[in-house]
């Protein structure tokens, strides 16, 4: 029989009312705390703590306050930036590439609950990946759900819900996210 962390890891449903998850999101939060509450002259770009709950992190920046629920999921590249009040809920791989920025309150979203009512209520939800290229600008406030991968030099404008992927070099903007003409 397989743990829900194992499920979780292969896309499967999972409950995430677990043991086994609780505490890896409690290994989180205090990583989270520790990068939220230091002082920016202590902590640099990343503290110490977030850093080392990361399956890889290059040289980026992440300004406080961040959240994420795991963090052994994510992957940063080189020169990525994170503003203010980004959310990653990282149950699936999340892979940010280098020279991505994200504006303020960015929120990824890589869970999804069941849509039976009693499944939810008992915490059942799967979790796909997220596949953010290289040089990538999102504008502040943008949500990008599970499942997504974003091309490289692509701009996903303000406020945008991203719901499928998005090619290389497209600037999508609104809500659900849709391609606009460059003049």
């Amino acid at each position: 029989m397989k743990s829900e962390r194992a499920k979780m890891d292969a896309g499967e449903w999972y409950c995430c009312i677990d043991p086994e998850l609780d505490a890896l999101r409690m290994v989180a939060r205090r990583g989270v705390h520790a990068h939220n509450s230091m002082r920016p002259d202590e902590r640099g770009a990343m503290a110490t703590e977030l850093r080392a709950l990361f399956a890889a992190a290059g040289e980026a920046i992440i300004e406080t306050p961040f959240h994420c629920a795991y963090g052994m999921n994510i992957s940063l590249g080189s020169g990525v930036y994170l503003n203010s009040g980004c959310v990653i809920l990282d149950a699936a791989p999340v892979s940010i590439g280098d020279g991505t920025m994200l504006g303020p309150s960015v929120q990824i979203y890589c869970p999804e609950h069941h849509r039976d009512m009693v499944l939810r209520k008992a915490g059942l939800e799967r979790a796909r990946p997220v596949v953010i290229g290289k040089d990538v600008w999102i504008g502040g406030g943008a949500i990008i759900l599970g499942g997504v991968t974003v091309g490289d030099g692509a701009i996903i404008g303000a406020g945008a819900v991203v719901r499928r992927s998005i090619a290389a070099g497209a600037t999508v903007v609104g809500n659900p996210a849709r391609p606009i003409r460059q003049s």
